[in-house]
This record gives C-alpha cells, structure tokens and sequence, in this order.
C-alpha cells in the first residue's frame, strides 16, 4: 500500500511539474554565431522579427532604439547587409553611422582593434562587424564594451543572414521541421552555408550540400549533412534549394576550370528546376549572378523567393538589434502584445 500511495504521489508530482519558461532574450548581449545560439533562442529572434512585420509593412517606426547609434563596422563591401542593418536601425528610431574601411584610418595602417576603440569611445550603442578574418566579431567582443553582431566573418559565419533565410522558408512553407534543404555551391568558402546549417539542423530541418569536389569542405559528413557532387539526385525531394555565389575573393585560386563548366553541371538552369516539386521554394543570398548560378527564368520565377529574403532582412535585423541594443524594452513591448506605450 505505501508503494502504491508513493507511486501516486510521483505521479502527481511529475504531472504538476511547470512547464520550461520561454525564452525571452539571449543569453549574451552580442550575435557573434549561429553555432552558440540555442533553438529556442533561434525561435525567439524569429518570433520578435514576425511581431515586427505588421509595423514595417505600415511604414510606421517602433521606437526601441531610440536615442541610440548602431556602427556599421564594415570592412568589405556589401549592398543588402549593410542596408538592412541601416534600415533596421532606423525602423527601431535609432541612429546609424557607417564606417568604409577604403575611406578610413584603416588605409593608413591602423588596426581593427584601434579603429573600433576609437569608434566605441565616441559612445556608440553597437558595432556590426563585417571583416574578411574569421573570428574578428569574437575579437571585437572581448575588446570593447558594447554589443557586437556579426555581419559576416571571412568564410566562416553569417548569422543574420542564416536566421532571415529561415524566416522566409517558414513564411512560405509553414515550418522548417522535417523539410528537405539542399544547397548548391561553394560550400568550402561559403559563410552562409555554415550558419544555415547550424540553425536549420537545430530546428529540424534535414540539409544536403551539393557542389564540385575542389568546392566541397574536407569531411563534409561533421557537418551533420548530406552531401553529393551532382545535383540532380537531390532535386526531386527538396522543399528548398539554395544556390550560393562561387566566392572568388576568398580562394587561393580559380578552383573550378571555369564559370561556363560551373553553370552547365551545378547551376539551377531552367531545365534542371523542372525536377523540383511544385511546392518547391527557390533561394539566393545575393549577388545573383545571373546565368551562373541560376537561369534567369528560375531567379525571377514563381518559385523564386529571392526578394522576400531581402525585405525579411529588416525584420530579422531589428529582432537582432532590438535584443542586444534594449533588451527590457524589447521585453516590455513584447509583453503588451507589440503595442506602443
């Protein structure tokens, strides 16, 4: 008898027990990868940029940064990344300033840690990073007292961008758990390959990469993916496919014997987007090159959701920038149902 009332009581014990509490921040005041961030912190970025997107549809600004300056601390080039980190910050009323290293000390031989104490003792709120290193967003971290997102380092993470990638796949597909994603190119060189597959992984999502042998990282299988060097065989079952740009800047020599070669054996031609189910969804991070990596046809056509990925980039970023930047406003406003006041 007493086993038995012992029994009852863990049970009911065990059906009291709380629930986990939902995340409602990071866990650090920097976006530095898409490696250290949790699901549920993952979860919580995408959740507050979807609250954000009613209001940048309207026009209308939410004022979570204000009176704050985001840097954009860019030492590559760059259009959309760059703009959207500009936008974002506006859309929260905050201030931006954008640094260009071709126009700054940097030509002169200053360091990238000196160049950022400098502009950190000018009071800045935030430094984006963007820097051919690998590993310099996680210097800069551990150098200056404000928070730092990365904006993209050498070849070896992009998160933003992975996180605004999964936004768009699950606004148009409804979840990425349990779907196929299958990316086509320079998976060796390509930051954004990295950060897709550390978060797509972590929400479910099966991925598969695809490109030439020179293209293709050594022991691709301890990224926890799939991998082929044609194709085709991998069309037929993926509900997303996303070509990436030979990244030319970043390798030691051309590794493919040309672009031509390329397109006609790796690129999603107009003929090759035929295996795709119609379901199917097609994406780019940009620059497209046109012919190369997609046919023309393919990156303006129905399936394409290359133009989506670039507005649901200002949402994603100021999800980014309003977690680092104000994190009790952030939680404030989410708590009143995304409501002024």
């Amino acid at each position: 008898m007493k086993k038995t009332a012992s029994r009852k009581k863990t049970a009911s014990r065990k059906k009291t027990r709380p629930a986990a509490a939902a995340v409602t921040g990071l866990r650090k005041l920097h976006l530095l990868g898409a490696a250290e961030l949790s699901e549920g912190e993952i979860r919580f970025l995408l959740s507050t940029a979807k609250a954000f997107a009613p209001y940048v549809v309207r026009g209308e600004t939410i004022p979570l940064l204000q009176g704050k300056t985001v840097v954009n601390l860019f030492f590559e080039n760059s259009t959309r990344t760059r703009m959207s980190f500009e936008l974002a910050t506006r859309k929260l009323a905050g201030g931006t300033l954008n640094f260009a290293a071709s126009t700054s000390s940097v030509a002169k031989g200053e360091t990238l840690i000196d160049t950022a104490k400098n502009i950190e003792a000018m009071r800045p709120h935030c430094l984006v990073v963007r820097h051919s290193s690998a590993g310099s967003p996680w210097f800069l971290a551990s150098s200056v007292g404000v928070p730092v997102v990365n904006g993209g380092d050498g070849f070896h993470e992009h998160p933003t961008q992975a996180l605004l990638d999964v936004f768009t796949m699950e606004e148009k597909l409804g979840t990425v758990k349990g779907k196929r994603v299958v990316i086509i190119g320079d998976i060796a060189h390509s930051r954004v390959a990295r950060s897709n597959i550390h978060v797509l992984r972590k929400l479910g999502a099966s991925v598969a990469v695809c490109s030439p042998p020179t293209l293709m990282p050594p022991l691709p299988e301890t990224l926890g993916v799939d991998y082929a060097e044609r194709p085709e065989g991998l069309l037929r079952d993926a509900d997303v496919v996303m070509a990436l740009r030979i990244q030319l800047e970043r390798q030691n020599k051309m590794q493919i014997p040309s672009v031509a070669e390329y397109s006609q054996f790796w690129g999603l031609s107009r003929d090759r987007a035929k295996l795709l189910k119609p379901s199917a969804i097609i994406m780019h991070p940009g620059p497209v090159n046109r012919g190369v990596e997609l046919d023309p046809e393919v990156a303006d056509g129905a399936n394409s959701v290359i133009l989506d990925q670039v507005f649901n980039g200002i949402l994603v970023r100021m999800a980014v920038l309003a977690a680092v930047c104000n994190p009790d406003g952030l939680r404030g406003w989410l708590s009143k149902g995304g409501r002024r006041g």
